[in-house]
């Protein structure tokens, strides 16, 4: 029997139309929508399935559209495919996608854990307003040579530093928006194969947030929160956890902490997880996941 391993995608992954097939053909699907109108207090269908571009991509509306998207995805596994969420034994999400696999294992209500993230993206955006910053994904450059290009296209008074640490040539570059502009000139020079601008509102997963996270702390005291039903891997550690007086110090570190993502699924690979699925609006985390294990079976809920 397989060890299953769910992967939520993060912010960068909404697009518009996304989770439309799935609302249209799932009554539970449709039901998380109904849901999340009640606790955002906006339709979220309309911003999912008609966008325009500019509002899905702003962090207020596009971490609660993918987080509903995602579960909505999950629901659709569990229809079509219940021998695989029976197997599940541990997830793990990127940045805002560790939220969904929370609640996936059973730590918080969807309701609940709608609320957190409706906060946490209306901090960021708060964050990411009062400094323009921004993030880039370096491919090619090994995780070293990254960190040399940060400090040689830092000032002294800026913030740049690897913020997601994907795989080995896989950087996403976080900081002030002057020197994520450095950076992108900079790396295909020295040998990075593409640089990609993402499409945040700021510098996630460093000191520029730190604004956000007395907001968001105090967001995740007020829900409840219980044990998980299966260990979710922290971006903060890489490392399992499955009690609340692990997890929720950690998301609310997250936030300002850069993403250990290669390191959470190499720690899965080590306890024996041996499928993979990627759940939620297409994030790229199945190829991820192939460069570090091609011979892991791994597959898409993604929509496309």
């Amino acid at each position: 029997m397989a060890k299953v391993g769910i992967l939520f995608p993060g912010q960068g992954a909404q697009r518009v139309g996304m989770a439309r097939q799935w609302y249209e053909e799932y009554p539970a699907c449709q039901a998380l929508f109904d849901r999340a109108r009640e606790v955002l207090g906006y339709d979220l269908t309309s911003v999912c399935f008609e966008g325009p571009e500019e509002k899905i991509n702003s962090t207020i509306y596009s971490q609660p559209a993918i987080y509903v998207a995602s579960l909505a995805a999950l629901e659709v596994l569990r229809a079509t495919r219940p021998d695989v969420v029976a197997q599940v034994a541990g997830a793990a999400g990127l940045s805002l996608g560790e939220y969904t696999a929370i609640v996936a294992a059973g730590g918080m209500t969807f309701e609940d854990g709608l609320q957190a993230v409706q906060r946490r993206g209306e901090a960021m955006q708060a964050a990411s307003d009062a400094r323009r910053s921004g993030m880039v994904t370096v491919i090619g450059l090994p995780f070293e040579q990254v960190e040399t290009l940060c400090d040689e296209c830092r000032q002294p008074d800026e913030i740049l530093i690897v913020a997601n640490r994907l795989h080995t040539v896989v950087n996403a570059v976080s900081g002030d928006l002057a020197a994520c502009e450095r950076l992108a000139v900079r790396a295909p020079e020295v040998g990075a194969s593409g640089v990609n601008r993402l499409a945040v509102a700021g510098a996630f997963h460093t000191s520029i947030m730190e604004s956000a996270v007395p907001k968001l702390a105090a967001v995740l005291e007020s829900v409840s929160m219980q044990r998980l039903q299966f260990p979710v891997y922290s971006n903060v550690d890489g490392h399992a956890h499955t009690e609340p007086e692990d997890y929720r110090p950690l998301l609310v570190k997250q936030v300002c902490s850069p993403v250990l993502w290669e390191s959470s699924l190499k720690q899965m690979l080590a306890d024996g997880l041996d499928e993979f699925w990627e759940v939620g609006p297409k994030g790229g985390l199945q190829s991820l996941l192939k460069k570090l294990s091609r011979k892991t079976a791994c597959f898409g809920l993604t929509g496309e």
